[in-house]
């Protein structure tokens, strides 16, 4: 399963830089991660400052 990102999002973009295969954007209205790019490293989940990159179950 794809990381994705919670309405919690800050749009800080800490998620984006610590991606490694850049699956991670800035949306409208916060951060979107593309799920057919992401490897679900968790790189993302562990930086984000307010915990909004989830498992998309």
């Amino acid at each position: 399963m794809a990381y994705k990102i919670s309405d919690e999002c800050i749009s800080c973009g800490t998620c984006a830089g610590e991606c490694p295969v850049n699956a991670i954007s800035e949306g409208e209205d916060k951060y979107v991660i593309n799920p057919d790019e992401c490897i679900e490293c968790g790189n993302c989940a562990d930086v984000c400052p307010v915990g909004a990159p989830k498992k998309d179950e």
